[in-house]
């Protein structure tokens, strides 16, 4: 227990850097600007989630079984209608880019 007293400064910085990166990332999104090389980097991330889920190695072949989720998403982003944002928190919720 005598690392707790050095952890405490970290903790505050992450809990301080939380709640700045809540208040901007509230002003990004009433703006409408969407990053969308985030939004193709997360659906990456959870290719490879799923391929670690399904038990392939993560640092052999099964690596790249995370490769066609992005260029899925993109797809599915560049054939779907464009509708305005709503005020609705939902899409914050579900983090989903192109809502």
């Amino acid at each position: 227990m005598e690392i707790l007293p050095f952890l405490i400064l970290p903790f505050l910085a992450s809990l301080i850097l939380t709640g700045i990166h809540s208040y901007l990332g509230v002003h990004v999104v009433e703006r409408g600007v969407i990053f969308v090389d985030l939004a193709l980097a997360q659906i990456a991330a959870l290719g490879a989630i799923v391929a670690i889920i399904a038990g392939m190695d993560p640092h052999g072949r099964g690596s790249f079984s995370a490769q066609p989720f992005s260029p899925l998403r993109a797809l599915a982003a560049a054939i779907s209608p464009r509708k305005p944002l709503s005020a609705s928190p939902m899409p914050l919720l579900l983090l989903w880019p192109f809502s």
